[in-house]
């Protein structure tokens, strides 16, 4: 062999392959202590950060979560509401992608590797919907349907989406979203732990859903099948969380439309230096 080539055989560096993203999965509870062991047996036992966000809980959660996932991080609410836990539980999130998961059992853990792909994929926000196809609900009432479908409508109109699915909480995103998300989650003067600000309750979906539209940034649709929770009743009430979903979309086309980002789907996208980084796109 000439030395030439064994020289430009040492020139050949190896390919690096791109490390795993590191995932976080926050799970809001409050007086979920029969239903987190049909959870937790569906959660790896050690490929994802797992953070609960205890709702000041009457019944065992927290002993519950204790006994059966020791390595499980339990942090409180600064107030009270759906919303307010999902804040609480990013602030303290240190994986890469950070995925949201009830603690009724009605989310399926199983369904967390769809989420992770499709970022993985290049998607900034990975939406589930339970109107798709391999989707579904055996939860869902008529009424809430219906509601979510109209509500649906008016987002998609106002903010150029197509998204099928408003009010569903099962999402993950690149954790960069959150600057986009900007939910509060610290004490604010005049708010106490039973207080509830706006975002602290059920419209938190939808307003994650219109700040990514309104921010440009590239969704992904993934198929999920809502199941009906296994013991308790739900705290969502159809008229009133519909009626503040409907003011969260007012007063975020109040606070501005949706950013100039027309040409953003036919620009080229670039490689991102860190899975935590949202997907950047070529001038």
């Amino acid at each position: 062999m000439a030395k030439g080539d064994v020289g430009a055989r040492a020139l050949v560096m190896p390919v690096r392959e791109p490390a795993e993203p590191t995932v976080t999965v926050v799970i809001p509870a409050k007086n979920e202590a029969q239903n987190l062991p049909h959870v937790f047996a569906g959660l790896p036992s050690s490929s994802y950060e797992i953070i609960l966000v205890d709702g000041n809980s009457s019944d065992e959660t927290v002993e519950v979560t204790r006994r059966l996932r020791p390595d499980i991080r339990i942090i409180g609410q600064t107030r009270k509401g759906k919303g307010n836990a999902l804040a609480c539980g990013f602030a303290e999130a240190s994986g890469d992608f950070i995925v949201m998961l009830d603690a009724d059992g009605s989310t399926d853990p199983a369904e967390i590797p769809r989420f992770v792909n499709a970022l993985k994929e290049g998607a900034d926000f990975a939406k589930g919907s339970r109107f798709m196809p391999g989707a579904g609900s055996s939860d869902i009432s008529r009424v809430r349907q219906m509601g979510n479908y109209l509500l649906n409508k008016i987002v998609n109109v106002l903010y150029g989406t197509r998204y099928t699915d408003l009010c569903y909480g099962y999402n993950a995103f690149r954790r960069d979203c959150l600057s986009v998300i900007s939910l509060e989650a610290g004490e604010i003067d005049g708010a106490d732990s039973t207080s509830m600000l706006w975002g602290d309750g059920f419209e938190v979906e939808t307003l994650i859903n219109v700040r990514i539209a309104k921010a440009g940034l590239r969704v992904a649709e993934v198929p999920s099948f809502e199941r009906t929770r296994h013991f308790g009743a739900s705290n969502l009430n159809a008229f009133s969380d519909g009626i503040r979903v409907l003011r969260t979309i007012h007063a975020e086309r109040v606070r501005g439309s949706r950013s100039s980002h027309a040409n953003r789907e036919a620009s080229q996208r670039q490689a991102s230096e860190s899975w935590s980084v949202i997907s950047t796109l070529a001038e």
